[in-house]
């Protein structure tokens, strides 16, 4: 796929937000080798849970959204040592451990302006996307042959490229362009 996009003349790219897919890591890393990579929280979040007994959820919840409202990525992983600690005290090292492994892959989104920091912390643009394509083709059921289901994904995808939903800007890239102007006057 990334090698696909580059031929078709993506280039620039500076970040990759996912959920961890081993074979899109592997595929980033060798197309874009200048990327860096983001994990998607809610997807790091699922992961900490699927460890965690379910009636600590709510608290380890509100424990990692702590480390996520950090003003600073050095500010979010002292957070992020001080939630080992407590998940540690708690009799939670599966959790604790999972936390301390994964959670600087999903401060990456610090390296980039504050202004983008909520549209880039997760993937959902493309889980939304999904979504709808997956409700469209319930709503068929089943398909006389594979270019049919195709045929409706590719329209249902010219229709959100060319409505309202497809037009609206998702960030202001003045925010990503003052930064790097910095960078490279800095440097």
């Amino acid at each position: 796929m990334g090698k696909f996009l580059k031929g078709r003349g993506l280039s620039g790219v500076r970040l990759i937000v996912g959920d961890k897919c081993l074979g899109m890591l592997e595929a980033v890393g060798e197309v874009f080798p200048d990327a860096k990579y983001q994990r998607c929280t809610v997807h790091f979040y699922r992961n900490v849970f699927s460890v965690t007994p379910r009636s600590k959820v709510k608290l380890v919840a509100k424990m990692l959204g702590a480390i996520h409202a950090q003003e600073s990525k050095k500010a979010a992983r002292e957070k992020a040592r001080a939630v080992v600690a407590e998940l540690r005290s708690m009799k939670l090292k599966e959790t604790a451990k999972k936390v301390e492994d994964s959670v600087e892959e999903t401060l990456t989104y610090c390296d980039f302006p504050y202004e983008h920091w909520t549209r880039i912390r997760t993937n959902n643009v493309i889980e939304r996307l999904n979504r709808e394509i997956c409700r469209r083709t319930r709503v068929v059921g089943t398909f006389p042959d594979g270019n049919s289901a195709l045929m409706l994904v590719c329209a249902r995808l010219r229709h959100v490229a060319g409505t309202q939903w497809g037009n609206k800007k998702y960030m202001n890239m003045k925010h990503l362009e003052a930064a790097l102007e910095d960078v490279s006057i800095a440097g």
